[in-house]
């Protein structure tokens, strides 16, 4: 859910997941698939279901990359992938 009703928990939301995803990622810049799954499911309540929704979302914004053979994701910033 990317727009927030009165009932959204701004904690539980694919807005924040996403943010929780590019913090790490600018700090790691590039960081495994499972351990970010396992990042986000500690942090936030229901954090396995938003997790893909979250990382999909990056990916559309042009901020992260996935790699498959690696099984890893990259955080590419916002210009680089021009």
């Amino acid at each position: 859910m990317l727009r927030p009703t009165k009932h959204s928990h701004p904690d539980r939301t694919v807005i924040n997941v996403s943010l929780l995803l590019l913090v790490r990622l600018k700090a790691f810049r590039v960081d495994e698939y499972d351990i970010l799954r396992k990042y986000t499911k500690r942090l936030v309540v229901g954090g396995d279901v938003l997790f893909l929704p979250a990382l999909n979302f990056l990916y559309l914004m042009g901020l992260i990359d996935y790699h498959p053979k690696t099984d890893s994701v990259e955080y590419v910033g916002a210009n680089e992938t021009l």
